[in-house]
């Protein structure tokens, strides 16, 4: 059985060695041809990479001419990595005094441009060689420095296969961390991290590349807990996929904790053929700590053979091993490089300390001027201010004196507004109360006519001709009575027009309203002017409901409006002569649940450039002496403040204007 397996791990290595050649020779050909200080820069370090698991010293010499030409171009971060290698290298020599110079020279490069990403591998690679040197306590230190820079990195891009390879070996160094010290849980808590990390890689020959390493501890923790097949299978396992990676180091290893499994289930030969393996390996490989570890588990088992010679064998190459990787000098230069770089970090701790204690103190002093010079300041301003508040307290008062005197004059210019109204409105008044006084006295006369043949028809006892005159006097007492309301109603529309004050809002019929004011506008103009006619145009919407309004004050609004139409008719008319017709039309309709009165004319229009000021106290177009200015601002207020509704105007120069009153109903 021992031969067919021999035979088949020959067969397999030498099938694998092949392909391995083959991967060599196509990099060696990518060197040749390189033709830039780049594409050779990757050409060796990629060989380096290649060669410094199973040759370590041919991966030295590549990684520092990888490193010469970045030094020649000064390229930071490809010095840390080709620095790194050298260093990574050197370890699976065995050589950790050269491997940890290397690291920290690695590292420093990294952090001096802030190469965090970079940092993290050398952490990591610094705390594996830590794990050889079996110093635990410093090797988890790096480790979860590695792990937490990893973990910042992450923050702030996005993972790939270079970040899922290296969270794959922070894990995996943890996991051994803690494995060597027998904590089998916290081993299995990593080793399942790094078991979900591997299968995030896509590449299967990166995820390859440390399965052999992998498959190894996860051996060796089945050994631990007693479970010998699971444990010979990752065992037998992790030898393919060393032997497939021509990974010398961790199939050494392998093949050792195949040994150690067998050992622990008494089976001695296949204890010493697996520790005879390891220990070829090693050698084969100059791993001096793998022969380190194999040397002293053959010296145990021929030891328990009492097969002295054997044992003395494996005795003296243990020793040498030991010498090699642990003479005093190396110890000491160990214990030097670890004490020089704690000194360093301690020295790069204390300048910032002293940074940060001469920026407080920079600050303090900072503060404390800073502090003086508002204090100052607060002083000046203190006393400004308060000159400031008796002057703004001089300027209140006279202000508020200004804006008493103000409102007294704009409550004057009110008044005058209405009275220059009322005035505007005396003529035609004066034309519409003649009518019913010319009514009642000719029907006074006419009565006074029937009272005499009332008399003579009386004497003569003709009492059916009395019946009829009386008839006929009833019927003129009453016409009498009819329009001498009418002098009665026009003579309080007059008296309430010059009131002052708000009033209150009753039921009106806004039809009745828009008739009257447009009747008084029009004789009032016609009075100063017996020239000038226009067509007047009544649309009222016969079914508009009592709306609850202040008269006076709505019979102002279409005054205001009716004047200005008659005014712009007549202004044109002087223009254009016989040939134009002035129209002044009023439309009433209910418009979405609101009362709308429209009053157009035909006349001179309003310019644009006036349209958004026309509604402003004391502005007009009208020339000097024939406006105040207030009759549109009035009009505004009573409508939308007084009465909530909307006033709205469409003008175009030359052709008319229309404005658009809405009121609403309650």
């Amino acid at each position: 059985m021992k031969k067919i397996l021999i035979v088949s791990l020959s067969l397999f290595t030498f099938f694998t060695a092949n392909a391995q050649h083959k991967k060599s020779d196509t990099l060696l050909v990518a060197l040749k041809t390189a033709n830039t200080d780049t594409a050779r820069f990757v050409a060796l370090v990629t060989l380096s990479r290649h060669y410094f698991l199973s040759y370590p010293d041919s991966g030295i010499i590549f990684a520092q001419k990888g490193y010469d030409i970045a030094e020649k171009n000064n390229w930071a971060s490809a010095k840390g990595f080709a620095l790194k290698r050298m260093a990574d290298a050197y370890g699976n020599l065995g050589d950790y005094v050269k491997s940890m110079q290397y690291y920290f020279r690695a590292l420093r490069t990294y952090e001096s441009i802030n190469d965090f990403y970079g940092a993290q591998t050398v952490n990591n690679n610094i705390g594996s060689t830590y794990i050889e040197k079996q110093d635990y306590k410093s090797a988890l230190s790096y480790l979860y420095i590695a792990k937490k820079q990893l973990y910042a990195y992450s923050l702030s891009h996005k993972s790939g296969t270079r970040e899922y390879r290296s969270q794959f070996i922070v894990f995996l160094n943890l996991g051994e961390t803690y494995l060597l010290q027998k904590r089998v849980d916290s081993a299995d808590y990593y080793f399942d991290l790094a078991s979900k990390g591997v299968a995030k890689i896509k590449n299967k020959d990166v995820a390859n590349e440390f399965m052999g390493n992998l498959l190894r501890d996860l051996g060796e923790v089945a050994a631990l807990k007693g479970n010998k097949q699971l444990a010979l299978k990752y065992f037998r396992s992790a030898v393919s996929f060393c032997i497939s990676n021509s990974d010398m180091d961790n199939l050494s290893g392998a093949y050792l904790g195949t040994a150690k499994l067998y050992h622990q289930h008494k089976q001695q030969d296949s204890a010493e053929y697996f520790a005879r393996k390891a220990i070829d390996v090693a050698v084969a490989g100059k791993f001096e700590q793998d022969v380190l570890n194999a040397g002293m588990v053959l010296y145990k088992y021929y030891d328990e053979d009492n097969n002295l010679p054997e044992a003395y064998k494996y005795y003296r190459i243990t020793t040498e091993a030991k010498d090699s990787l642990y003479s005093q000098d190396k110890v000491k230069q160990l214990l030097s490089l670890d004490f020089d770089e704690r000194q360093h970090k301690a020295d790069i701790a204390a300048a910032r300390e002293q940074y940060r204690a001469s920026v407080r103190m920079y600050s303090l002093i900072a503060g404390l001027a800073v502090v003086l010079v508002l204090s100052f300041i607060f002083w000046r301003n203190g006393n400004q201010r308060k000159k400031a508040n008796q002057l703004l307290q001089q300027q209140k008062e006279e202000i508020q004196n200004t804006l008493g005197e103000l409102k007294t004059t704009q409550t004057q210019l009110i008044q005058s507004e209405k009275m220059a109204s009322l005035g505007e409105l005396t003529a035609g008044i004066a034309h519409e109360i003649q009518n019913p006084l010319n009514f009642v006295n000719n029907f006074s006369e006419v009565n006074t006519e029937l009272l005499a043949e009332l008399k003579q028809e009386i004497s003569a006892k003709n009492y059916e001709e009395v019946s009829a005159i009386a008839d006929d006097l009833i019927g003129n007492e009453q016409k009498i009575n009819l329009h001498g309301k009418r002098a009665d109603a026009i003579v309080k529309g007059m008296l309430q027009h010059s009131q002052s004050g708000s009033g209150a809002k009753e039921p009106t019929n806004i039809n009745s309203l828009a008739d009257e004011y447009l009747r008084l506008s029009y004789h009032g103009l016609r009075s100063k002017d017996k020239s000038f006619n226009a067509e007047m145009v009544k649309q009222f919407d016969e079914k508009l409901p009592q709306i609850n309004v202040i008269p006076r004050d709505i019979g102002r609004v279409m005054l205001n409006l009716f004047n200005n139409a008659f005014y712009a008719v007549n202004q044109k008319q002087k223009k254009s002569g016989e040939g134009y017709k002035p129209e002044v039309s009023v439309s009433t309709s209910l418009e979405n649940g609101q009362v709308a009165v429209k009053v157009k004319d035909n006349g001179v229009g309003i310019p644009d450039a006036v349209k958004d000021k026309i509604m402003q106290p004391f502005f007009t177009t009208k020339p000097t002496g024939e406006g105040t200015g207030l009759g549109l601002s009035l009009t505004y207020d009573m409508v939308v403040k007084g009465h909530g509704g909307s006033i709205k105007v469409n003008s175009v120069e030359g052709e008319g204007a229309e404005f658009i009153i809405q009121l609403p109903i309650t």
